[in-house]
C-alpha cells in the first residue's frame, strides 16, 4: 500500500469499528505512557466506550480510514470532561492514531472534522492533557488553537517511573 498517497476519509465512528479502535488504543496501553491505562481491553469491554459517542451530541468519535482499503487509521474523540452538571458545556479531546499512520496529517484531518462536528454545539471549552514527553501532540493541539494552562507533575505511574501531564485549553 503506498501510504503517503492514500486518500484519508473522516466519519463518525460506528460499532462495527470497534476491535480495530480497541487495537489502536491497546498498542498505546501496552507500548507507551500516552495513556494511563495499564492493562488492554477487550472489544466487549470498550464497547460501552464507544456507544457513550453518538453521531450527534457534545461527545463524538470520529474515525479516520484509508480510502482504498477502509483500513481504519485513527480516531479523535470529545468527552465528557468531568461529571458533575456544570462542566457540561467543557469536554476532553484526543487523538489515537494507529502505529504506522503518524507523520501523515491524519491527526490535523481528524481534529477538524471533530471541531466542524462540534461547532454547533452548546460549547464552551475543550481540554487536552498531554503525558510528557510528546511533542507531536503539543504541535497538534498548538496548530488548534489551545494553549498550555498548567502541567500535574508526576501525577501518574507507568513502566516503573513517573510521568508529567500538560494540560491545553481552548475556546470553542
Amino acid at each position: 500500500m503506498s501510504s503517503e498517497r492514500t486518500e484519508v476519509q473522516v466519519r463518525p465512528g460506528v460499532e462495527s469499528d470497534l476491535d480495530a479502535l480497541t487495537d489502536i488504543y491497546n498498542h498505546y496501553v501496552r507500548e507507551t505512557p500516552i495513556t494511563f491505562d495499564t492493562a488492554t481491553f477487550t472489544p466487549v469491554e470498550r464497547r460501552l466506550w464507544l456507544l457513550s459517542h453518538p453521531e450527534d451530541g457534545p461527545h463524538r468519535l470520529m474515525v479516520a480510514t484509508a480510502g482504498d482499503s477502509q483500513e481504519i487509521l485513527g480516531y479523535a474523540t470529545s468527552s465528557a470532561f468531568r461529571p458533575k452538571p456544570a462542566y457540561e458545556t467543557s469536554v476532553e479531546v484526543t487523538v489515537y492514531l494507529a502505529p504506522n499512520a503518524g507523520g501523515r496529517g491524519v491527526g490535523t484531518l481528524l481534529y477538524k472534522a471533530l471541531f466542524a462536528a462540534l461547532a454547533d454545539e452548546d460549547l464552551h471549552r475543550a481540554y487536552a492533557g498531554i503525558a510528557q514527553p510528546n511533542e507531536a501532540s503539543v504541535r497538534l493541539h498548538e496548530r488548534f488553537g489551545f494553549r498550555h494552562v498548567g502541567t500535574y507533575r508526576e501525577v501518574g505511574r507507568k513502566f516503573g517511573r513517573y510521568w508529567d501531564v500538560a494540560w491545553y485549553e481552548k475556546e470553542l
